[in-house]
This record gives structure tokens, C-alpha cells and sequence, in this order.
């Protein structure tokens, strides 16, 4: 019954054991949640459609790791979570929210199982304390641990039509990647080291997520750039991530979702677990409801170059319903995509326009995801 990790107040900032590699390859570094994190190496545009048409190769070392483990480890997470963990099998992952006591969300989370007993929860950077905060509140009564090994672990992801040709060229010791699912992973070795290999992602795309040890992470990663070269493979930032994810229709905390939110107003409701297990943190208030009229996540398109951007104000008529809480001009489609939280009746309405800088941009209600590779082959 232990959670055992740095406090905000202790901790120093981090940094990606990729960093050097980072500033050799030329990339702009921006603060992100505490991390130096490359948000580009040369063109957004370029390192987006490398994603869809190649490949490209992430370091998403920020993001939180948080190995829960233990007798109760199960039951633990079926309470603590809104989704069923303890339904999933051994080395399957899964999407699931960590709710407040209200319903609101703390954070989006991916869960993999990687025993009967032990599983390894991947928060987002900006809630890494907040997650690990809320996880070893819950940890009364549950002969379970959690612990923070987000700094002794690095993560790469490769995405796009290429990446299992070039995920399967590195030398990896493991079971053959092909038969590998969507949403499950597998134990392998890397040149004498363990790795976790997902059949996850962020951007709509075939790919993997390779977690290793923090000191392995520039070999792995100079194995796939090698791997890559004869695929096209570019190296991409946190830019090119946001817009991939748009398209997909995914949402990002702090933009879609927030504490302010219940899974339901953003289309998760399907996430959350009500029938298939008993008490969780959060399911009274989801069970009641967010109250009426509580905005909805909607995606809206438009036409033209101009891109609504979070924040910007969805009117219907001259009256305003909501705003923008993602939006960008989407590299593969040519046109104005955004996401937008507002009241319930805007979302069927045909009148919907979007203030861009005092201009009236009119835009159509669209169902998310507004890209899907099997819409595109």
C-alpha cells in the first residue's frame, strides 16, 4: 500500500536522455511540462506527411510511467480507474480516465498488463504528479505499490505505413512484430536490454511504442534512424504529433479534456465502466450526469487556409455557444479542422461560425475522427 516517486516541490526538472541526440540533429527545443522536448526539426509540415505516407520516429521520453504492482494490483485499478483493468489479459494495453470524485478527469491514461500481478500505467507529462498523487490516495485497503520510473525510462515511438517494416530491421530479439495486435505489446531485448514493444500510438497511424531503459535510449534510437533511412523515416516533433492526433479525432488534456469535464461531454463515455464492475472513484457523479446543458465536444471543418485555434469563440448566429479547444489547417486534408466544446444544441446546428481574429469563418459540424488510414487506402 505504497507509491513511491518524487513530489513537484522535490523534484528537479527532468530531461529526455535523448536531449543530445536532439540538439546534434538541429532540433527546436521548447519547455513542455517541465521537459526540453524537440518540437521540430525543420518543416511541421514535412515530419507530418513523413507520418502518414512513411514514417516518422518520436521521442515521447516525457510522458509518465508509473509500474503498479502487487496481490491487489487488479482490484486496485478496477477502484481507482474508470475502466475494467482486471478484465484485460497479460501483455494487452488499454485507454482508460482517472476520475475525480466529481467525474471530472484527471487524466487519460494507457494501462498495460504485464503479469496476474503488475501492470504499467503511462500518464501524460503535464499530470505526472497529479496521477501519481491521486493513485497513492486511492491505495488504502489494496495490498498493491506504485512507483514512478518515469525518469530511468525512455520512450520511442515509430509511426506511419513504414514502421513495422523498420521496427522489424533493428535487431530486436522477440516474437514476430506481424502477429502483434493493435493495443497489445510484447516483452523483447535490444542489444542485451529489455524492452517493452505497444502496438499504440497517437496519430492514426500503423506503429509502435518502444519503452527501454533510460540509458539505452540513444541506441535503440540510432538503430531506427539507421533502419529508417531506406523508408523515408524523418524525425518528428511535438508540432507534427498535435496535428496528426487532430486529425484522428484524439484528445489531448488540457485542451478537450480537463477536471472540468465528464468522459461523457467528449464522446468517452464508452470508456468508463458502469456495467461490467462495481465502485470506482468518480461513478456516482458519472451515473448522475454532468448536469443540463453541458457542452459537447464536436469537430467542425471550414474552408480556406485560416485555422481556428483554441480559444477562438463557436457562435451560432450572433450568439455565443462554445469555443475552440484544438483547431489547425490539417496537412492531409487541405482545410480547416478543429475541435470545439459547446452547448448541446449547437452541435446540430447548421449555422455554426468560429470568430477567427474578428472574422466570421463559417464551419460544418463533422464527426471526429476527420481522418482514418482506411478511409485514405
Amino acid at each position: 500500500m505504497t507509491a513511491t516517486g518524487a513530489s513537484p516541490a522535490e523534484a528537479t526538472a527532468p530531461e529526455t536522455p535523448l536531449l543530445a541526440v536532439h540538439e546534434a540533429a538541429g532540433a527546436q527545443l521548447i519547455d513542455f511540462a517541465g521537459w526540453r522536448m524537440p518540437v521540430r526539426y525543420g518543416s511541421d509540415l514535412a515530419e507530418h506527411e513523413a507520418v502518414r505516407e512513411r514514417a516518422g520516429l518520436f521521442d515521447l521520453s516525457h510522458m509518465a510511467e508509473l509500474r503498479v504492482s502487487g496481490p491487489d494490483a487488479a482490484a486496485f485499478l478496477d477502484a481507482a480507474l474508470a475502466g475494467r483493468l482486471s478484465a484485460i489479459e497479460p501483455w494487452q494495453a488499454k485507454y482508460s480516465l482517472l476520475l475525480t470524485e466529481q467525474g471530472g478527469i484527471v487524466d487519460d491514461l494507457i494501462v498495460y498488463r504485464l503479469g496476474e500481478r503488475e501492470f504499467l500505467v503511462v500518464a501524460n507529462a503535464s499530470n505526472r504528479h497529479a496521477a501519481l498523487a491521486a493513485l497513492a490516495e486511492r491505495l488504502d485497503g489494496f495490498d498493491a505499490t506504485v512507483v514512478d520510473e518515469t525518469e530511468q525510462t525512455a520512450l520511442v515511438a515509430v509511426q506511419g505505413p513504414a514502421a513495422l517494416a523498420i521496427v522489424g530491421s533493428i535487431g530486436l530479439e522477440s516474437e514476430p512484430l506481424e502477429e502483434l495486435r493493435y493495443y497489445r505489446s510484447l516483452p523483447a531485448v535490444f542489444e542485451g536490454e529489455d524492452v517493452l514493444v505497444a502496438r499504440t500510438g497517437y496519430t492514426g497511424e500503423d506503429g509502435f511504442e518502444l519503452y527501454i531503459a533510460a540509458h539505452a535510449a540513444e541506441d535503440l534510437w540510432r538503430a531506427i534512424v539507421l533502419a529508417g533511412e531506406a523508408h523515408g523515416l524523418a524525425l518528428c516533433g511535438l508540432a507534427a504529433r498535435d496535428t496528426l492526433r487532430l486529425e484522428a479525432g484524439m484528445p489531448l488534456y488540457g485542451h478537450e479534456l480537463s477536471r472540468d469535464v465528464q468522459p461523457v461531454q467528449v464522446g468517452l463515455g464508452r470508456v468508463v465502466a458502469l456495467k461490467t464492475k462495481g465502485d470506482f472513484v468518480g461513478r456516482a457523479a458519472v451515473e448522475a450526469g454532468p448536469g443540463e446543458g453541458a457542452p459537447v465536444l464536436i469537430g467542425l471543418t471550414a474552408e480556406g487556409r485560416r485555422a481556428p485555434r483554441a480559444g477562438y469563440p463557436v457562435l451560432d448566429g450572433d450568439r455565443v455557444v462554445g469555443s475552440i479547444t484544438s483547431g489547425a489547417l490539417s496537412p492531409t486534408l487541405g482545410h480547416p479542422i478543429a475541435m470545439a466544446l459547446v452547448e448541446p444544441a449547437a452541435a446540430s446546428s447548421d449555422s455554426l461560425t468560429v470568430d477567427v481574429r474578428g472574422s466570421r469563418l463559417p464551419a460544418v459540424v463533422t464527426p471526429l475522427p476527420f481522418y482514418t488510414r482506411e478511409a485514405r487506402a
